[in-house]
């Protein structure tokens, strides 16, 4: 197993990874497919958005009269948006929804997939910095499995905070840096269950829950909840777990209005 090591910010150090962008182009087409290699991330869905939502409402006070919509009229923008698996349902919650991700293959099936759900989503083939750039800013940023595959965590969660307003807030999910997680992420779902292809995960890019913190308080923000996501074999099944944040987690922080 690969030596423990601690994520630290470098400002010279590239923050996109191409060759992760190009591993994701590769797959692009099977983005929608529910049993191929993004199974994963389908199974994952549902608990993914019970917090993004439940953060959400709790943070903006969205717990008013449209309980279909709880998120209307929110801008959320989904740094690594692949082909819009989180993107589209934000966008049936009511936000307006705002995808970004480097791979111009993912971003056409994005556009393609919207489409023929009649779904209006801003889908960019961007990234975090040039996006930064333009001045751009969003009530929610939500960064999901995509700190592990970045070559400099900080540096990247740094540039991504300048893209929440004043008063906003940012949701990630990312993997933990245990052997439990080696154990599961790497050797379990890449190398026996065969769930996602061999290489997807770096064991070293694994970022733990203080080391998340530890960016994000740089940043400027305030770390809020943190979540685990447990798998249960039996019915095959993820959920979130309050405490248990061995291999996935998710995290939600807030920009402080001024």
């Amino acid at each position: 197993m690969p030596s423990q090591s601690q994520n630290t910010s470098n400002q010279s150090a590239p923050i996109l990874d191409d060759d992760e962008v190009q591993r994701f182009q590769r797959m692009a087409t099977e983005w929608w497919d529910a049993t191929g290699k993004f199974r994963p991330l389908h199974q994952i869905g549902p608990a993914r958005l019970t917090f993004i939502r439940d953060q959400l409402v709790s943070h903006f006070d969205q717990s008013g009269d449209a309980p279909l919509s709880p998120l209307a009229d929110l801008s959320v923008l989904d740094i690594g948006c692949g082909g819009g698996l989180i993107s589209e349902p934000l966008n049936r919650m009511g936000a307006k929804v705002t995808g970004i991700d480097p791979g111009d293959m993912n971003v056409a099936v994005a556009k393609a997939h919207a489409k023929s759900q009649n779904l209006d989503i801003d889908y960019q083939t961007t990234t975090v910095e040039a996006l930064a750039d333009t001045g751009a800013q969003f009530d929610a940023v939500v960064c999901l499995e995509v700190v592990e595959h970045v070559p400099d965590v900080a540096a990247f969660i740094a540039r991504c905070i300048t893209l929440v307003r004043p008063g906003g807030m940012i949701i990630l999910s990312t993997i933990n840096r245990t052997v439990k997680a080696y154990a599961l992420a790497i050797v379990g779902a890449e190398y026996i269950l065969r769930w996602l292809p061999r290489g997807t995960h770096q064991w070293e890019r694994f970022v733990t829950p203080d080391e998340m913190s530890r960016a994000l308080v740089a940043a400027g923000m305030e770390p809020g909840a943190f979540a685990g996501m447990v798998y249960n074999p039996l019915t095959d099944t993820w959920s979130l777990h309050d405490s248990d944040t061995s291999v996935n987690y998710l995290a939600a922080a807030t920009r402080p209005s001024s």
